[in-house]
């Protein structure tokens, strides 16, 4: 199973929102308050604090995680000098030291999704805004963070830890880190837990190292409100990339534009040993290619490979649902997710990316893929214009599912029996539009941050006859196909940040 439906942030937003507030307008992984509009790579926007607003962002995280790696090698005095951070202010003067770069952000994030239609109660194929009608506390994200400061010789070292709490949490759990502590529909689950090293090693820009908790490196959506165009996910970020890994990443700069990227690690939202789904390695090999013509174009092409299924045994509940054991088989059934992702900026103001992402998993015995596009056109500094558009195949109906209580999809990863449903074979469209609006009224009168509203509209299609949506399962019949072909549902959320 994969770790969004198992159903699950280097380049994963290379399109995002810096000045527009829109994830495809210039960052990649985060953007509230309106900053430059400088191009950031997946892996390095992937794992900063994402709850920072974009200027802190660019500063978090490994040179891998954040702005243009070339600048800071090439001229090693000023490339990992210490910085100030938020949380130290030195006299006028003063050169900081290391600790005084220490960073904290906090960003708040709280929504709804009408969905009139529904007799279900949810919102199909969605796990963030699965409630469909509820105003819901998204999540409450902190951070405490080091950029990349230079301990001399060329090496530097910095550091990010972040934990969510809220709605959001049920879907962002890692196995054994906290998982299971809280049981309603608000938990919470950390995030980002992870040391980040830069050496001067065997390429001339050197080797970023990242060890530790991370976000996923592929997809082009991610768990922060920040790190993506609206409220609600596309299938493929939301069902068939890593959301959480635990290991060790390395970004190896080979030239200016070209970065190479291996990792090893435990697998989707799981650690290691008992919290582990099994003790193969799994791990990260793909390219990025930043600021190529002119600085207007990104490409990213990631694979992710190893053993994913759980492999203890199956279990079943009183009720009669069953756990995701596979046994020792498990060890050797393989899932395979690969990712594409180009992103050019036209001008700054306008930004189309398109993304890519397949997964085939043995143990599923499943192929699922999916092509997205995406439009952003900033009209004013405040006000920014997003649309999608996706085609999405699932061959057996076995990845894209509904887990229909607050804890089944962390049951579900621990191999415990978990109440789901999900649907026949399908292929999914799904239009997405809606604005991301920085009110000025608000923002200039607040003393921290900066204030976002998201309303959209989305329609969501069965492209093949089926009828998945707004219709649940029953542990006895758990495929729904007595639903709705169609779901059109109004979604808005609002984001705090500082």
């Amino acid at each position: 199973m994969m770790r969004k439906n198992f159903a699950q942030e280097v380049n994963f937003f290379i399109a995002a929102c810096v000045s527009g507030g829109s994830l495809l307008a210039s960052y990649a992984h985060a953007a509230e308050t309106g900053a430059s509009t400088a191009t950031v790579t997946l892996a390095q926007v992937a794992n900063t604090p994402v709850s920072a607003p974009p200027e802190a962002e660019r500063n978090a995280g490994t040179p891998s995680d954040g702005e243009e790696v070339p600048s800071a090698v090439n001229d090693e005095n000023d490339a990992m000098k210490p910085t100030v951070g938020n949380l130290f202010h030195p006299k006028a003067g003063q050169t900081p030291n290391y600790w005084q770069g220490l960073e904290a952000h906090v960003s708040v994030e709280g929504g709804i999704s009408g969905n009139p239609w529904t007799r279900s109660g949810r919102n199909f194929a969605q796990y963030y805004s699965d409630r469909a009608n509820t105003v819901t506390l998204n999540q409450i994200m902190g951070s405490i963070s080091h950029p990349v400061t230079s301990v001399g010789k060329g090496y530097g070292i910095g550091f990010v830890f972040e934990a969510m709490y809220g709605s959001d949490a049920r879907f962002d759990p890692t196995i054994g880190m906290g998982s299971g502590t809280l049981h309603g529909l608000y938990q919470w689950a950390p995030t980002q837990a992870h040391i980040d090293v830069h050496v001067p090693w065997i390429f001339k820009r050197g080797i970023d190292v990242q060890i530790g908790q991370m976000y996923g490196i592929m997809g082009a959506e991610g768990t922060p409100a920040q790190a993506r165009p609206f409220y609600t996910f596309n299938y493929s970020s939301d069902y068939i990339v890593p959301f959480e890994t635990v290991g060790i990443l390395a970004t190896m700069h080979l030239t200016k534009h070209m970065d190479w990227i291996l990792g090893v690690d435990a697998g989707n939202s799981t650690t290691f040993g008992q919290y582990g789904n099994n003790n193969k390695p799994k791990g990260y090999f793909g390219f990025a290619w930043n600021k190529l013509m002119d600085g207007k174009l990104d490409v990213h092409a990631i694979g992710h490979f190893g053993p994913q299924g759980n492999n203890g045994p199956s279990l079943t509940s009183a009720e009669g649902w069953v756990s995701s054991g596979m046994g020792k088989a498990a060890n050797h059934l393989m899932q395979y997710n690969a990712d594409f992702m180009a992103t050019y900026h036209v001008n700054d103001k306008m930004t189309v990316s398109v993304n890519g992402t397949y997964l085939h998993d043995d143990g599923l015995r499943d192929d699922v893929y999916g092509v997205t596009s995406y439009f952003s056109y900033e009209f004013h500094p405040w006000l920014t214009l997003n649309a999608r558009g996706e085609i999405f195949r699932d061959n057996t109906g076995g990845v894209i599912a509904e887990y229909s209580s607050f804890n089944s999809f962390t049951q579900a990863i621990s191999n415990k029996p978990y109440d789901y449903y999900n649907a026949p074979p399908t292929t999914y469209g799904e239009l997405t539009v809606g604005v991301s609006y920085k009110p000025e009224f608000i923002n200039k009168k607040l003393a921290l941050g900066g204030f976002v509203i998201r309303p959209e509209i989305r329609l969501d299609k069965s492209l093949n006859g089926t009828h998945p949506f707004n219709q649940a399962g029953t542990v006895q019949n758990p495929v729904v196909n007595n639903g709705t072909n169609n779901m059109l549902w109004f979604s808005c959320d609002a984001t705090w940040a500082f």
